[in-house]
């Protein structure tokens, strides 16, 4: 990751734990907000961050099942692209929607790679279980081996890859690829870049991305949970806002219909600073309204009786 200060930088924001008012804790993130051309409008920090996307990936590793006929021939519905785009919990209804997956592929649930979780006893209960099942639909939807789909030579890999660098606009041999948690592709990318994926994601100018947005806002319990920040900022906003987490602080949001998106990466990967800034950044881009802002400070940013999370700075155009 790089954190040489660039020509442009502004100043990153500061999320400071308080305890009764008495500083605790301190973190800091980094957060960009672009439109979907590309052009950056506003920031705190570095637009040009580099880290991996994570999770926040998933929506468009999804574009393997709405763009190759997968979907159609198995008679997926929105809830199973739900789940292909989710990190879910773990619940009955998010493992058997995992499971509905492979069942109309004809697929055995051994086939998964992704790990079994502590405690389980299934590799569907894993939280990516929807995304490695829609993998393995579209590599039999397009008579691919299924037994190599996590390699990042596999042709389902390399139609998500050609995809998000025609996005991006960048040659797809540019990419630095890692293995995620779960074993597939994750790419090390710039905050902007995460940014103008999720424009674009929320722009309505693509039918794949268009089918997938819609899938996300209309079943926000399955791309988390209830009570989880994903679900309940897509519940809250009535799919005004198309949102997914990623590991170690990274958080994206599309504007739906609105082609702005937003990408969030809290330096030290915490996970409730990044809820935090984004209500914060949420908030004053008047992309939410103060019903929704009170509802998700008092879920994501009082954190208990006598703690509080407390963002300073700001977006700067």
């Amino acid at each position: 990751m790089t954190s040489r200060a660039r020509r442009g930088d502004t100043p990153e924001l500061q999320i400071k734990l308080l305890r009764e008012g008495l500083v605790e804790s301190v973190h800091h993130a980094h957060a960009v907000v672009c439109d979907d051309r590309g052009r950056v409008l506003l920031t705190a920090g570095q637009a040009l961050y580099e880290t991996f996307i994570r999770s926040s990936l998933k929506p468009f590793q999804a574009i393997c099942v709405t763009s190759t006929g997968t979907l159609e021939r198995f008679g997926l519905t929105d809830r199973d692209l739900a789940i292909i785009c989710s990190s879910h919990q773990g619940t009955m209804e998010q493992v058997r929607q995992a499971f509905n997956i492979l069942w109309r592929a004809d697929i055995d649930s051994t086939a998964l790679q992704c790990p079994i979780p502590a405690g389980k006893t299934n590799a569907l209960e894993y939280n990516c279980s929807g995304k490695h099942a829609g993998m393995l639909a579209a590599a039999k939807q397009m008579s691919l081996p299924t037994a190599t789909y996590l390699q990042r030579n596999h042709p389902v890999q390399q139609l998500i890859l050609a995809r998000v660098a025609d996005l991006l606009k960048v040659p797809a041999a540019e990419f630095i690829v890692a293995r995620d948690d779960c074993g597939a592709p994750t790419y090390f990318m710039q905050l902007q870049q995460m940014a103008w994926l999720y424009a674009q994601l929320g722009s309505g100018e693509s039918l794949d991305l268009e089918q997938i947005v819609r899938a996300m806002t209309l079943h926000p319990e399955l791309v988390a949970g209830v009570g989880e920040f994903d679900t309940e900022v897509m519940r809250l906003t009535q799919g005004e806002i198309v949102s997914k987490s990623g590991a170690e602080g990274i958080q994206c949001l599309g504007r739906v219909r609105e082609g702005m998106g937003m990408a969030i990466k809290v330096v030290d990967g915490s996970k409730r600073a990044k809820y935090a800034v984004a209500v914060n950044l949420l908030e004053q881009m008047g992309w939410i309204g103060p019903a929704v802002v009170d509802e998700l400070t008092e879920r994501f940013v009082a954190i208990g009786s006598f703690k509080r999370l407390e963002i300073q700075g700001e977006l700067i155009s």
